[in-house]
């Protein structure tokens, strides 16, 4: 295997960053499960609207997240199925590495 360039090692910490924010890993958690409006996902999280389209607005820029309009309402999902994986991988990593140390992640 030949060494990751510059360019592209730089790209990929950036787009780790973006997972590195525990409302934006609740937003992607909640959309994992189903496509969600604006209002849903404050119901949801407990976060207030300011703050979530905030996270949206940093996600979409980001190619995390994308959305689609249902008449006024704007419905939010993940942007493909590789978002999906990497939470879930994320989540099967955790889980397998407490499950040494004696304790659970749940999902």
């Amino acid at each position: 295997m030949k060494p990751l360039n510059d360019d592209l090692a730089y790209d990929l910490g950036d787009f780790f960053k973006i997972f590195g924010d525990p409302s934006r890993i609740k937003i992607l958690y909640a959309l994992l499960q189903k496509d969600m409006c604006v209002s849903e996902l404050v119901g949801e999280l407990g976060l207030n609207q300011s703050a979530l389209s905030h996270q949206l607005r940093l996600l979409r820029q980001n190619d995390i997240v994308k959305f689609r309009r249902d008449g006024k309402m704007v419905i939010y999902s993940l942007d493909d199925e590789h978002v999906g994986i990497l939470l879930r991988n994320g989540i099967e990593h955790l889980s397998h590495k407490n499950a040494y140390e004696g304790e659970e992640v749940s999902e």
